[in-house]
C-alpha cells in the first residue's frame, strides 16, 4: 500500500512496527554471529570454556600430593603461584587449624578446624565463585593444611591482551539499544520527511499569498489528512483569485472612470477660467460683479488642482508605476526644499527648520520626483494647519537601508480617527485640524503610495508637548 493513501496514523504505527521487526531481526543475527566468533575464539585459545578453571584442579592436586610426606612447608608459594592464574582463579593456603598462612583469595573460608575437616576433598559455593579444598598430609599421616582452590564457572579471555571480547560481549548484549535508536533515526526521518515536503509547500504557498502572487501551484495528491490540506489550500488559492480579480477589476473599472471624470471635467473648468479671466479684463464690470467673478476664479483654481491630484492618484495606484532611479545629493536637495518651504510659510510667519543626522549619507539612490511629492505634501500641510508664527522642524536620520524623514509642527494634531483614517483616499479631517481652504484628502494618502512605491512606508502621531509628526522613510540603496 503507498504511503501516500495511508493516514498519517496508520504512517506512525506502520513505522512503529518496522522500528520493532529491525530492531528484533537484526539483534537475533547479531547474537547468532556472536555464538560463532565466540565459539571459534574458544577454539583458538582467546576464550576458556566455564569449566576451565575447574580443569585446572587436577595438576594442581597432583603438585600437592607430591608434598605428602613433608606437610605444608614443601607447598611453595611461588609454584602455587604459577598453578592458579587466571582472571577468576584464585586459591588461599591454610595451616592444620584453618588459619590464612597465605595466597592470592584472602577472604575467610573456614572459621574453625571443624569446619575445615568437613569441607576436604569437597566443592562448597561461597557467593560467586566455588571452593574446592586439597589436604596437605605430613609424614606421619596427618593432615598438615589445605590448600582452597577459589574459582567461576563463565566465560573468560585468556589474558588482559583480548580485552577485546569483554567489549565485544558488552555490545552483544546492548546491541538492541543501539539497533532501537538507529532504526527510530532512519524510520522517523523518512517519516518526517512524508511529512515536510507538502507542509513546505504550504509554506511557500503561504508566502507567494503574502506577495500578492497567486499565479502558483501546490502539487502534492494524496489521500491523506496531508493531502487534504493541500486541496483546501488550494481551492482558498482559486477562490482568492477569484475574488482579488473580481475586486481588480472593479478597482481598474473606478480607476478608468475617475480618470476619465477628471479628464472631463479639466476641459469645462479651463473654458470657464479662461472667459472668467476674458471678462475681468475686457469687460466693464462694477466691483460687485468683479469680487464674484473672484470667488469663481478662484474655486475654479481648487477645482482643477483637485483634477489634477485625481489625475496622479489614479497614476500612482497602477501596479505599473513606474520608478526613476537616479543619484540624489540628499543634503543639497533639503536645503533648496527648505528654502521653497519658507517661502510658503513666510505669511504666516512660520519658522522651518532643517536638522541633519550624522548618519545621513552625501548621496542616495531613488526617485528624486516622487520624492519631492512626498515632502512637499507633508510639509504643505503642516504649513497649513500650522498658526500663526508656529515653527515646523524637518529632520533627517539613516540608517543601513533606509532614510527617515520626521516632520514636525505646532499646530493642533490628530484626532485618534485621524489616526486610523489619514491614509485613506478622500478623508478629510477638518475636525481635528481644519483650513480655511478647502483640500481633497489626497495628500496623505499619496504620501503613503508613494513611499510604499520607494519601499518605505509612513506613519503619524502627536508630540508630546502639542502638534503632529509625521514620519516618512525609503530605502536609499
Amino acid at each position: 500500500m503507498e504511503l501516500k493513501k495511508m493516514s498519517i496514523v496508520a504512517q506512525f504505527r506502520m513505522n512503529l512496527v518496522k522500528i520493532l521487526v529491525s530492531t528484533i531481526l537484526t539483534s537475533v543475527l547479531t547474537y547468532v554471529l556472536a555464538v560463532f566468533v565466540f565459539l571459534f575464539a574458544e577454539g583458538t585459545g582467546s576464550i576458556y570454556p566455564e569449566n576451565y578453571y575447574e580443569q585446572q584442579i587436577p595438576e594442581i592436586e597432583e603438585y600437592l600430593q607430591r608434598q605428602q610426606k613433608s606437610g605444608m612447608s614443601a607447598v611453595q608459594q611461588e609454584e602455587l603461584n604459577k598453578l592458579v592464574q587466571g582472571e577468576d582463579f584464585f586459591y588461599q593456603a591454610v595451616d592444620r587449624q584453618g588459619k590464612f598462612l597465605y595466597g592470592t583469595y584472602e577472604e575467610t573460608i573456614f572459621f574453625s578446624e571443624e569446619e575445615m575437616y568437613e569441607k576436604i576433598n569437597t566443592t562448597a559455593k561461597v557467593g560467586n565463585h566455588y571452593v574446592y579444598i586439597v589436604p596437605v598430609i605430613d609424614s606421619a599421616g596427618k593432615i598438615d593444611g589445605a590448600v582452597a582452590l577459589v574459582y567461576g564457572l563463565r566465560l573468560s579471555v585468556v589474558n588482559s591482551g583480548k580485552a577485546w571480547i569483554s567489549i565485544a560481549l558488552f555490545c552483544v548484549l546492548s546491541c538492541p539499544f543501539f539497533y532501537m535508536i538507529l532504526f527510530t533515526a532512519l524510520f522517523s526521518r523518512r517519516f518526517a520527511g512524508n511529512l515536510t515536503k507538502p507542509l513546505r509547500m504550504l509554506e511557500e504557498g503561504a508566502r507567494q499569498i503574502e506577495r500578492k502572487n497567486l499565479n502558483f501551484e501546490i502539487s502534492y495528491a494524496a489521500d491523506n489528512e496531508l493531502g487534504q490540506l493541500c486541496r483546501a489550500f488550494s481551492s482558498m488559492q482559486e477562490e482568492l483569485k477569484k475574488s482579488l480579480s473580481r475586486q481588480w477589476k472593479m478597482e481598474q473599472e473606478r480607476t478608468e472612470t475617475v480618470e476619465a471624470l477628471a479628464h472631463d471635467l479639466k476641459s469645462p473648468l479651463s473654458i470657464i477660467k479662461a472667459y472668467t479671466e476674458a471678462m475681468e479684463d475686457d469687460t466693464e464690470i462694477d466691483q460687485e460683479q468683479s469680487a464674484y467673478l473672484s470667488v469663481i476664479e478662484e474655486n475654479i483654481e481648487k477645482s482643477i488642482s483637485l483634477v489634477k491630484q485625481m489625475q496622479y492618484t489614479s497614476e500612482i495606484t497602477s501596479p505599473d508605476i513606474h520608478i526613476d532611479q537616479n543619484q540624489v545629493d540628499l543634503r543639497e536637495f533639503l536645503w533648496k526644499k527648505q528654502k521653497d518651504y519658507e517661502i510658503q510659510a513666510r505669511e504666516k510667519q512660520i519658522s522651518i527648520q532643517l536638522v541633519f543626522s550624522e548618519t545621513l549619507p552625501a548621496r542616495i539612490e531613488t526617485d528624486k520626483k516622487k520624492l519631492e511629492r512626498i515632502l512637499d505634501n507633508v510639509v504643505s500641510n503642516s504649513i497649513a494647519y500650522t498658526p500663526l508664527g508656529g515653527r515646523i522642524e524637518i529632520r533627517a536620520e539613516a540608517d543601513e537601508e533606509c532614510i527617515f524623514y520626521f516632520i514636525e509642527d505646532t499646530g493642533k494634531g490628530f484626532t485618534l480617527k485621524d489616526m486610523e483614517k489619514a491614509m485613506e483616499k478622500f478623508y478629510r479631517g477638518d475636525e481635528a485640524r481644519s483650513s480655511e481652504g478647502a483640500h481633497s484628502g489626497l495628500g496623505l494618502y499619496i504620501v503613503w503610495r508613494l513611499s510604499q512605491v520607494l519601499g518605505g512606508s509612513v506613519e503619524i502621531g502627536n508630540r508630546e508637548s502639542g502638534g503632529a509628526w509625521v514620519k516618512v522613510w525609503h530605502r536609499w540603496k
